[in-house]
């Protein structure tokens, strides 16, 4: 599977020009075979380093290698994968804060989707 388009590293390489925004969500990667879920906004000029919203266990804005995303190797030969469904207008903060809440990033997209349906 590919990680990331080329529309979605765009958009995230141009987030990134302009740091210290709070932006939406591009891209949602997860493991599909349990924790680890990660929202990036930004990606930096070198195109490695994305910041966003990551839960591995406990939801926290910050910093983390794609190349090290993409090496994670899991079961059945598989590795992290992009959520082909994904898409919000929601800021990361907002994201942050039901993530906090709910306790994980996926309880976060429950309650912002209830949220949306009221």
């Amino acid at each position: 599977m590919i990680l990331l388009t080329s529309v979605q590293r765009d958009r995230l390489l141009a987030n990134g020009q302009e740091a210290g925004a709070d932006r939406a969500p591009v891209v949602k990667f997860f493991n599909p075979f349990g924790a680890g879920v990660w929202l990036a906004t930004e990606l930096d000029a070198g195109g490695d380093i994305m910041f966003g919203l990551a839960d591995l266990g406990c939801p926290e804005l910050g910093s983390w290698s794609f190349d090290e995303l993409r090496s994670i190797r899991l079961p059945f030969a598989m590795g992290i994968e992009r959520d082909l469904h994904f898409a919000s207008d929601l800021p990361i903060s907002v994201w942050a804060e039901a993530a906090r809440e709910a306790g994980s990033i996926r309880g976060a997209e429950q309650l912002l989707h209830a949220c949306a349906g009221q």
